[in-house]
């Protein structure tokens, strides 16, 4: 099945209820209505216009998408793929106000923007963040946003894992994502996923194609951890390998018959990336094999300063010990022979670097 970001690319929105319901996760019991009216002041659309300047026709789009306001000044959160690339942006209040934004930082990795709209001087209404670390399966939740661009709506289910897996960044740990059965639709990406207590514990960024009760929201205990450098900075500073690839085993080999040893397979490697630099190479042979997909022929990364990469947890390890600025020592496996390479870090370049 595939993953479809959720934005939409014209406005809308319905106004949902609910009733109470019980517990899992939490000792809160407040009523889903009274949640919705507590938070609906708070959640806001967002609209993104892009214009693309090679085409004759159909030049502008509009992307539509949700957020939420976590700061009395005027700071909002939402999805970065609603406003990546894009010119003007706006957010529309519940009350139908309507205010320019300007994009104050942004992190393609965490799907993340942080905007900033003029306040009243008696400040917004904000909303109250909680704690995603604590999230239990089978919690109750309920998902706010502005699907469709017709303005509010609230649906609700519970939790359904956690610590789910979304591919995101190249050689970087998978982004652990929180999934539920909160009904999403295109326009709900960047609403608050919120739990009975009615604390914002995650942002609504994803679903699966073919079932919008299969959701997917970033936790917003990995928001927080980033928000300082996104206002200070604009982005976040992120070390930068530049390879895309998955693990494989020697035994994969055996069973394909082509000379495969454990490691990293190197499926892509990005452009001017200090791994392109260093003269790494990426697969030419698609080849599926019991449901999972690998572009073979590439090198494979056998062990990382020392640390065989032959397990999730040490290829874990070796990611969160990169550092910008610092080398690292590969021993890469290609056509029969191996070789080290010590490669230095670089910073991942932001959208605007990298035009």
């Amino acid at each position: 099945m595939r993953i479809r970001l959720i934005s939409v690319f014209i406005c809308l929105s319905v106004l949902g209820s609910g009733k109470a319901w019980g517990t899992a996760g939490s000792d809160c019991t407040t009523s889903a209505p009274d949640i919705f009216r507590r938070l609906s002041p708070s959640v806001v659309s967002v609209a993104a216009v892009s214009v693309d300047p090679l085409a004759v026709s159909d030049r502008v789009t509009t992307t539509i998408g949700s957020g939420f306001i976590i700061d009395p000044s005027g700071l909002v959160i939402t999805n970065c793929h609603v406003v990546e690339g894009c010119g003007a942006i706006t957010v529309t209040l519940v009350n139908g106000h309507m205010e320019r934004a300007a994009l104050v930082g942004i992190d393609p990795i965490l799907d993340v923007a942080v905007l900033r709209i003029p306040g009243p001087s008696q400040g917004l209404t904000s909303v109250q963040l909680g704690d995603s670390t604590g999230i239990e399966v089978g919690e109750d939740v309920l998902a706010i946003g502005n699907p469709f661009g017709m303005g509010q709506m609230v649906t609700r289910g519970v939790v359904s894992g956690i610590h789910r897996a979304l591919a995101c960044a190249p050689m970087s740990a998978a982004l652990p994502v929180i999934q539920s059965d909160a009904a999403l639709q295109p326009g709900s990406s960047g609403g608050p996923l919120v739990n009975l207590c009615g604390e914002v514990i995650g942002i609504n960024t994803a679903m699966f194609e073919t079932d919008s009760d299969i959701g997917f929201a970033i936790p917003i205990h990995l928001v927080e951890a980033v928000l300082p450098q996104l206002l200070k900075e604009g982005h976040v500073i992120r070390p930068w390998l530049g390879v895309v690839g998955k693990l494989v085993g020697a035994e994969l080999g055996e069973i394909i018959n082509l000379p495969i040893v454990s490691g990293f397979l190197v499926e892509y490697v990005e452009h001017d990336s200090p791994a392109q630099q260093a003269g790494l190479q990426g697969g030419d042979l698609p080849v599926s094999f019991a449901g999972t997909e690998f572009l073979l022929g590439g090198d494979i990364i056998t062990s990382a300063n020392g640390m065989p990469l032959d397990s999730p947890e040490n290829l874990g390890a070796f990611i969160e010990s990169l550092e910008v600025g610092a080398k690292v020592r590969l021993t890469v496996y290609r056509e029969g022979k191996m070789r080290d390479v010590e490669i230095g870090i670089g910073e991942r370049p932001t959208l605007s670097q990298a035009q």
